[in-house]
């Protein structure tokens, strides 16, 4: 168990917080609306928007967080 610091390395981290980065641009950029326009999901599209968009935000903000929390250790010491 670990003792409240994140457990994987900085790569993880940068991976988890490109995901976030990735999610955002995707909801920016309309494809989750245009992809369940083409399903014939219209109505779903703008709540699928939405919820995805802060799904990607809150991974940013989480995912960030942890980054400078393991840079400032490393360069604390």
């Amino acid at each position: 168990m670990s003792n409240g610091h994140s457990s994987c390395g900085i790569l993880g981290l940068f991976l988890g917080f490109l995901t976030g980065v990735i999610w955002l641009l995707l909801v920016t950029l309309n494809v989750f609306t245009t992809l369940l326009g083409l399903l014939t999901l219209g109505a779903l599209a703008h709540i699928v928007n939405i919820v995805f968009g802060l799904i990607g935000f809150l991974v940013i903000i989480v995912f960030g967080l942890l980054i400078f929390k393991k840079v400032w250790r490393h360069y604390k010491k």
